[in-house]
């Protein structure tokens, strides 16, 4: 029977992964996991089985795909409501952790999808409990998260806690950040370099790198340039101009994400740096 609630301790997990000092970027190959479909059992003890086939694939890291609860049994987790809660059917917050703990004994980073744009349209209560939120600007999936009007400090440390309890409390080692483009933030100082920032600082306490991506159609280099540079200091950014070359040549789809794009000198454009240069 599910449970309306539950307190974990997070202290009460048992790690064996104490030499682990996170992942090397550069030279890591990742791995986009959605934990419903990848095994058969769609868990979170599910997956624990298949690690060493991906280890033997070459993958370095894992990204699951969002965990945060939601309602329902099925979806791709972009609508979680509850932000500090592993999705329960999954599995507990324990076995989050006993995969963590095992992905690090075999060799594998995990890095986590979480989307900080928006939540889901049902069992979102979050906006009766203070201004979470803004109607000032819109999101194609919901209210706009209030992360630069009034009373936003404290909006944006909620967030940052989350992001933080993962990394800490699950010994992630990195996030993946949903559409940063959606992240509407007019601040002097921005959201996503408060947030760098205290990640920086929890690698630099705890002695365990973690690596902040963000997806963004932005094309703009200040995601990861340093603060000092006037930029958010992220790790690094999804490479989504290939994606999108590639899905727009091929499908003639021309809308959303993909209206800039279809052109084969783009994909060409796309393989040879980062950005593409694009052409009208």
């Amino acid at each position: 029977m599910d449970s309306f609630s539950e307190v974990v301790d997070p202290s009460q997990f048992h790690w064996s992964d104490a030499g682990w000092t996170g992942i090397d970027l550069s030279s890591c190959v990742i791995y986009e996991l959605h934990v419903g479909t990848f095994s058969a059992e769609g868990t979170f003890a599910g997956v624990v089985h298949h690690l060493d086939h991906l280890v033997g694939v070459g993958v370095g890291a894992v990204e699951l795909m969002p965990i945060a609860e939601r309602p329902g049994r099925r979806g791709w987790g972009y609508d979680g409501v509850d932000l500090f809660a592993p999705f329960h059917h999954y599995g507990s917050p324990t076995e989050l952790a006993f995969l963590v703990d095992r992905c690090h004994e075999v060799g594998l980073g995990v890095i986590l999808d979480v989307v900080y744009n928006h939540l889901g349209p049902h069992g979102n209560y979050l906006g009766q409990f203070g201004p979470y939120f803004t109607d000032r600007v819109k999101t194609p999936w919901g209210q706009a998260v209030n992360l630069d009007g009034p009373d936003s400090d404290e909006v944006r440390a909620f967030f940052i806690d989350n992001a933080l309890c993962w990394l800490e409390d699950f010994h992630l080692d990195g996030l993946r950040l949903d559409a940063v483009h959606a992240l509407f933030d007019t601040s002097a100082r921005p959201f996503l370099a408060e947030l760098s920032a205290a990640v920086d600082h929890l690698s630099n306490r705890s002695g365990h790198r973690r690596v902040v991506i963000a997806e963004s159609d932005l094309n703009d280099p200040r995601l990861v340039d340093p603060e000092d540079r006037g930029g958010c200091g992220l790790t690094a950014t999804w490479s989504d101009d290939f994606h999108h070359c590639v899905h727009a040549y091929l499908t003639g789809e021309s809308f959303g994400y993909y209206q800039d794009f279809g052109q084969a000198e783009q994909l060409l454009s796309a393989l040879e740096s980062p950005y593409v240069c694009l052409l009208y």
